[in-house]
């Protein structure tokens, strides 16, 4: 069964099985600064206030990714620019499939 933003697990993964140990953060590429993506670019107004919040989120994520590793979790990230793209979603869907026989349709 998987649960929506667990507050019991580090960084509260969008989706989460607790008997599987699989954790999924679905991630804004803006706010988590996806680097193979043009909306993870740094944002070119404001820089004052946005980098140092979006390298704190990027801090975060790390974290909590190293947390539930350690406690024997795996992890799976989706940017949002990979939902845009069927060979892409689908890609990500068999492999959330075959870790722990997620159904999607």
């Amino acid at each position: 069964r998987y649960v929506l933003h667990s507050k019991k697990l580090p960084g509260k993964p969008d989706l989460s099985n607790e008997k599987r140990e699989i954790a999924v953060f679905v991630h804004g590429c803006f706010w988590h600064h996806h680097k193979k993506c043009k909306s993870g670019k740094w944002p070119k107004s404001n820089q004052e206030y946005w980098i140092p919040k979006i390298k704190k989120n990027v801090k975060n994520d790390a974290a909590h990714r190293r947390k539930l590793k350690k406690a024997g979790w795996s992890i799976f990230r989706i940017w949002e620019c990979e939902t845009r793209e069927k060979k892409k979603l689908d890609a990500l869907l068999s492999s959330l499939r075959k870790a722990g026989g997620l159904s999607i349709n």
